[in-house]
């Protein structure tokens, strides 16, 4: 009987430790499928042009304050060139490293669709931001303004400074840059049909390069004897065009407008190289990145109008073409530059 009640008591310890270690195995899936507290967090990557630029920091730091606000993991990473190439395998990286949401505001819109493809087929959600690749698979697009609303802007604040005719000329960025051709296309028209005694006489192409932009706005006004007017058409030739005008002492003889970010357009605001600079709230343009990054992952469809925050409180959303429209652009003058400290 001594016997007999052993061994009935060793195995009821070994049915008790059964009965623990099976309790601990169900916590365990349960916390990997998000229960307990463990669910992994979801990750938005954003791959800029370049990195480096006021830009696109300013971009970077509205993500990260929506990270935090949001709960999400937001990664910033691009080369340190505008270049397609270096860009692509930035994006590859992150395909390989599994993120939720990879988002890219791509150099070249045609290179980059096939790369995107390859992200979809390897169930990573995609989307652009700041600059669109309309013919890839991208499923929303973070628009900064329209096409009208930029290109408009620009040429109405030149033209104003120009009195309303002359030549002038266009310093551009990336040449396959897709958001910059669709706003120079607008400042053709605009220029064509608002301004008839007005003409555009040469767009040439820098790069994200602020010294070759000088170089380039120096060369046009040489060229152009009687050139009155330059547009600065991102946010390294901004400040470029300006620079080569104060530089080859023509301040109120050639007048400049472009997309500068406040704080580098600040000095040439205040000495009247530069009349204005058109943009747009550019760190809340990276929150609504981010933000938008959220949803996809969650599967949340985006409304005609969506509150996004305090300071978004009406973001549009058209599901014709995915766009999430940031707003209209801001027109920064020497008056309201130290409003903005990007």
């Amino acid at each position: 009987m001594r016997v007999r009640r052993s061994i009935t008591a060793a195995v009821a310890v070994a049915l008790a430790g059964v009965v623990a270690l099976s309790g601990c195995s169900q916590k365990n899936p349960d916390a990997a499928a998000g229960g307990g507290g463990g669910a992994k967090r979801v990750s938005v990557a954003f791959v800029p042009k370049l990195q480096g630029i006021p830009y696109f920091e300013a971009m970077n730091t509205g993500g990260q304050r929506a990270a935090q606000e949001l709960g999400i993991d937001w990664i910033y990473r691009g080369s340190t060139t505008a270049d397609p190439g270096a860009q692509t395998e930035i994006v590859n990286s992150l395909i390989q490293q599994r993120v939720n949401v990879l988002v890219v505001a791509p150099n070249d819109p045609d290179s980059m669709a096939p790369v995107l493809q390859e992200a979809r087929d390897a169930g990573i959600h995609v989307m652009t931001s700041d600059t669109d690749a309309p013919g890839s698979v991208r499923e929303a697009f973070v628009n900064q303004a329209t096409a009208d609303g930029v290109g408009t802007a620009l040429t109405d604040a030149l033209l104003g400074a120009m009195g309303g005719s002359g030549k002038y000329a266009i310093v551009s960025c990336g040449q396959t840059a897709a958001n910059l051709n669709s706003w120079i296309e607008v400042q053709r028209k605009v220029t064509a049909e608002k301004y008839p005694n007005a003409e555009i006489v040469d767009v040439v192409y820098a790069g994200e390069d602020e010294a070759q932009s000088v170089a380039m706005a120096k060369d046009l006004m040489n060229a152009h004897p009687d050139l009155t007017g330059l547009v600065g058409e991102c946010t390294a030739s901004a400040p470029g065009v300006a620079k080569a005008v104060t530089e080859a002492g023509k301040v109120g003889q050639v007048f400049t407008v472009g997309l500068g970010t406040p704080q580098s357009m600040k000095q040439y605001l205040d000495n009247g190289s530069s009349s204005a600079a058109i943009l747009w709230d550019v760190e809340q343009l990276g929150y609504l990145t981010a933000w938008a990054g959220k949803q996809l992952a969650a599967g949340t469809p985006l409304q005609p109008t969506n509150n996004v925050s305090s300071a978004l409180p009406a973001v549009k959303w058209t599901d014709s073409d995915k766009q999430l429209l940031l707003g209209n652009p801001l027109r920064i003058t020497k008056d309201n530059v130290d409003q903005y400290k990007y």
